[in-house]
């Protein structure tokens, strides 16, 4: 019996790239995937494709920006295969741009597809789930750019809150045997594309993401929750959920002339490093106005 034998999957932006390898690697292992992508022709190839390989699949072209699209994407899943097991909320869009040139538009639609999406379909999701009676697997996607990317508040911003909903949704559903984990892929796509130097770093397989996707989603993974996990390439990385590092305790609280005599003494030690690439921490010298210091050198 293959893992995922007689499940049925939902795949957002499940026509190219990472979310192709999710469908290819669900029906590989038993499971009945709804291919839904804004890029209908594509995703109807892909689940023609799937069937003629002996699966069960079909295309959807639900818009997960709206709620109407979400929850009518649950649905076609439950109408196609009787019911839903797995979410898998793949589908993403990239408007990179640095926080000053940043425009709302931009800002919206990001935050619409990854976050709102990502809420919308695992609400739908999640109720059919428990409607059903037997559990299910939420699996959402985000990506290392949480922890600070140049030119990507808009990005970043929407990952941080899909692994905080991950966190959130592990504890509220658990009582109904509904897991919920969450991926930082890697592979490269037309979304990698836009990243600077993209055409100097190596090729990364996005179909390599799908095994733990698909192990993730099993029974077998029934004791892990509320997880994020780096996957992609030779990897499979635990993304260490956030939490309180070093603490200072001074009797009778801070005030202050306090906080200005021990702070730079115990703290500043203790900082990491931050940005996707992970440099060392740039800034113990203090962040200076290169503007402002240039005019000060000239003075």
């Amino acid at each position: 019996m293959k893992l995922l034998e007689g499940k049925a999957a939902v795949v957002t932006g499940g026509a190219r790239g990472i979310g192709k390898g999710h469908c290819e690697h669900l029906v590989a292992n038993g499971a009945a995937v709804v291919v839904n992508d804004i890029d209908i022709e594509a995703a109807q190839a892909l689940a023609d494709a799937l069937v003629e390989q002996g699966g069960k699949a079909i295309a959807s072209a639900a818009d997960i920006g709206t709620r109407s699209g979400c929850e009518s994407l649950v649905q076609a899943c439950c109408d196609a295969f009787g019911k839903i097991d797995i979410m898998i909320n793949n589908a993403g869009v990239v408007r990179d741009k640095t926080l000053v040139k940043l425009e709302d538009d931009d800002f919206e639609l990001v935050w619409r597809i990854h976050v709102m999406g990502t809420f919308w379909c695992s609400q739908a999701a999640a109720r059919k789930m428990i409607e059903q009676g037997g559990g299910g697997a939420i699996l959402n996607t985000t990506s290392g750019a949480q922890f600070g990317n140049f030119g990507q508040t808009n990005y970043s911003a929407a990952k941080g809150a899909i692994a905080s909903m991950t966190y959130t949704w592990a504890l509220e559903l658990a009582r109904k045997g509904i897991r919920v984990n969450a991926i930082g892929p890697l592979a490269t796509t037309h979304m990698s594309a836009t990243f600077k130097d993209a055409d100097k770093m190596p090729y990364f397989d996005p179909a390599a993401n799908g095994p733990m996707v698909c192990w993730l989603c099993s029974d077998e993974a029934d004791n892990v929750t509320g997880q994020v996990f780096g996957t992609g390439g030779e990897r499979i990385s635990h993304m260490v959920q956030p939490h309180y590092g070093k603490t200072v305790i001074r009797e009778g609280g801070w005030d202050i002339d306090s906080i200005r005599q021990y702070f730079q003494m115990h703290i500043p030690s203790e900082f990491g490093a931050f940005g996707v690439m992970g440099k060392p921490y740039p800034f113990h010298q203090g962040v200076k106005s290169i503007a402002a210091e240039a005019a000060k050198s000239k003075g």
